[in-house]
């Protein structure tokens, strides 16, 4: 199955469609759980496929350490490695470097870095990030960027965004050069990797604009906005959100990436985002905080030590189908295991139902007026 995107149903500028990849079909707009380094921390795969997740994140920095891209490579690409048939997107690994901050030097050629790991130097190009990626052999690739600090000068944002672009523009020239290079694509009978565009701007909505329409111009099947959640207000990343994504073509993908309380990719799909992820449901659940349908429930309290409700009445999930409040207190208190498996388990949960709800509300017209 090649690549194509198709859009099936709008309300207002919220769309609702079909993205059909190499490993499968997902529904848009779709949340990605993050499995940065080929798991979704404490739930095995088959839970992900009883929760209804069509497409996961990995992350080409962390598996580039660790087993290391050729490994993967010879053990059949991330797919098979982690027995998981589905869509899977691997993000450059961009953002990873620049939060290494203290450990890194970027030049024009790419970034010289040091493992968090054992303190090794490694260096990312725009073509050894795109190399890694193909090696990996995930279903949509993404260019290799730099995501600008916050805050920072005008100047300074603008010469990273500038800089952005000509490493977008070697990222897809190299991608061209060897896309074929997936063994695994072909045995199968299908078509090769997916690369998509990246817009950066950092905080300036002139920026994001001008990023946004070069991007463009370079002719990605898709395109993601990046450079957001890195410190700044959550209005001033709805306003950047919108002054990208008004530049960006009706017709292919949307991707705003790694952001997103439930309330906020709500939003953002009101916006006219279609794919999404974030740590957030699966980080916030192993410090003990679950999202539900009455509220952000903090399970360490003492108030929940005797509650036997169930962790929300309005879920259908297996947790709570079957465990009480008071049980998912006493394994978090006791250090269990259990209690972050359980407490992601239904995180994940909360955000595919969420999300489930949107794409049915598009398709019956009626999501607009709720948001």
């Amino acid at each position: 199955m090649s690549f194509r995107f198709q859009i099936e149903a709008r309300d207002d500028k919220a769309r609702a469609g079909r993205l059909f990849a190499p490993h499968g079909e997902v529904q848009t707009p779709v949340f990605m759980p993050v499995g940065t380094v080929a798991t979704v921390k404490g739930v095995p795969q088959d839970a992900l496929e009883e929760l209804g997740v069509q497409i996961l994140l990995n992350n080409t920095y962390h598996l580039y350490l660790r087993p290391g891209v050729e490994m993967v490579r010879q053990l059949g690409g991330v797919q098979k490695f982690m027995s998981w048939d589905h869509p899977i997107l691997t993000d450059s690994g961009g953002f990873q470097v620049f939060s290494l901050s203290d450990l890194r030097k970027v030049t024009e050629e790419g970034v010289t870095f040091r493992s968090h790991l054992d303190g090794s130097s490694h260096f990312f190009s725009p073509e050894s990030a795109i190399a890694a990626q193909i090696g990996l052999g995930a279903d949509i690739i993404m260019a290799f960027d730099e995501c600008t600090e916050h805050p920072a000068e005008y100047a300074r944002t603008q010469a990273s965004m500038e800089m952005t672009l000509r490493w977008a523009a070697r990222s897809k020239k190299y991608f061209e050069e060897h896309k074929q290079e997936v063994p695994w694509f072909a045995e199968r009978g299908e078509n090769s990797q997916t690369l998509f565009g990246i817009v950066q701007g950092g905080m300036f909505p002139d920026l994001r604009r001008e990023s946004a329409q070069r991007t463009v111009e370079l002719d990605f099947p898709g395109y993601a906005i990046g450079g957001l959640s890195v410190g700044e207000p959550r209005p001033m990343t709805h306003e950047m959100v919108n002054a990208a994504i008004r530049f960006l073509p009706e017709d292919k993908p949307r991707y705003l990436m790694g952001v997103g309380t439930p309330e906020e990719i709500v939003h953002y799909v009101a916006q006219g985002v279609d794919m999404m992820d974030c740590v957030l449901p699966t980080r916030a659940a192993r410090h003990g905080l679950l999202f539900t349908s009455e509220g952000r429930i903090t399970i360490k309290n003492a108030r929940y030590a005797s509650d036997d409700s169930p962790l929300d009445p309005n879920c259908g999930c297996k947790v709570c189908a079957r465990y009480s409040r008071a049980y998912l207190r006493h394994l978090y208190a006791s250090n269990e295991l259990l209690a972050q498996v359980l407490n992601t388990i239904h995180n994940l949960a909360y955000y595919l139902d969420t999300m489930r709800r949107v794409r049915e509300q598009i398709r019956a017209r009626t999501f607009a007026t709720r948001t």
